[in-house]
């Protein structure tokens, strides 16, 4: 009885809390996700396509899993390489306890990046995304099938719903400025907000609009040594109720043997205020990033899931379109 009340008190608070937004503890490998002006915002390449899956609180009734495959493309690059075009296009799926209660998203992103001077650029983009979100009732246990000793799922439920499901489309807007004075040094700073035309998410043919979900993130690079660059980063976003804010640093080695390589050791450490601790483990070799974090819960809810709060993998990689797109100095990056 008591994990039935948890399970479906945890549903509940997926569909009236909006707790089941598309969420991913390494944010910067999901880049339009976190603001649609990052899409092709890659200056040095062509073209990124990338995979993400997490699993979050195995140990406990409502598990979720989440998976992200998403890709973008620069465009109309100008004769100087300073100003181009960047569209992408991303597939993310959520999916939470026994009623299988899903959020399945396909999302198209077009932004455009303008090279200021030597040291400013701007970016700005749009995304546009089609939801649906499901949940099956007749995975679900109600209390008419409650027979006296134990639940029957044989029992009739007794219930009007079946397989529910709401479709609506979903807007997004976001800002970046990037300031990169030297080879040394990169900051960028990006705004966005999702939601912006309160769709409405109602199993019960209710009124229930979304709220605008502002976002920010603030990220550098800082190359400290021939060998090292420092990745600090922080992430927030706001809606209704509801905040997070993500901060912490990756540190990036270079372990290359030979001069022309690129191969890097990459290790970081991030904090989920009041709620998780996530170390971060990853490699990069030629043009291809594979990384890992776990979630170590803090807050009271570690009692439940005994610190374990998700495991998370990314892989991204990173080319050109041909030989013939190299020489792009005018863009300062610190790199190895």
């Amino acid at each position: 009885m008591r994990r039935f009340l948890l399970l479906f008190s945890t549903l509940l608070l997926g569909m009236h809390a909006h707790s089941q937004g598309i969420h991913f503890s390494q944010y910067y490998n999901a880049p339009q996700l976190l603001n649609p002006a990052n899409t092709a915002l890659i200056p040095n390449e062509d073209y990124q396509v990338g995979v993400n899956y997490r699993e979050q609180w195995s140990n406990v009734p409502a598990a979720f899993k989440t998976i992200a495959a998403h890709g973008d493309f620069q465009l109309m690059r100008n004769k100087n390489l300073t100003n181009w075009m960047g569209v992408g296009l991303g597939f993310f799926s959520d999916k939470a306890g026994a009623g299988m209660l899903s959020l399945d998203k396909i999302q198209a992103s077009i932004a455009y990046h303008v090279q200021i001077n030597d040291y400013n650029m701007i970016s700005a983009g749009v995304s546009a995304a089609f939801v649906q979100r499901t949940i099956d009732f007749s995975r679900l246990t109600f209390d008419a099938q409650w027979d006296g000793f134990s639940f029957n799922k044989h029992l009739a439920q007794q219930e009007p719903y079946s397989l529910e499901k709401v479709r609506y489309a979903d807007v997004i807007l976001g800002v970046n400025y990037a300031y990169f004075p030297n080879e040394n040094f990169y900051l960028k700073i990006g705004a966005a907000a999702q939601h912006l035309n309160r769709p409405n998410e109602s199993f019960y043919r209710q009124e229930n609009r979304l709220g605008i979900r502002p976002m920010a993130n603030i990220d550098a690079l800082i190359k400290v040594g021939d060998k090292f660059i420092m990745n600090p980063s922080l992430y927030y976003s706001y809606q209704k109720k509801a905040t997070e804010m993500v901060v912490g640093s990756l540190f990036n080695m270079n372990v290359s043997t030979m001069d022309k390589m690129n191969n890097q050791l990459i290790l970081g450490l991030f904090y989920r205020w009041n709620e998780s601790v996530i170390p971060v483990a990853g490699v990069e070799w030629t043009k291809m990033r594979l990384m890992v974090s776990y979630d170590a819960t803090i807050s009271p809810f570690a009692k439940a899931n005994r610190n374990f709060g998700a495991l998370e993998l990314s892989l991204t990689f990173r080319g050109l379109y041909s030989k013939l797109s190299g020489g792009r100095d005018t863009y300062n990056c610190p790199r190895f």
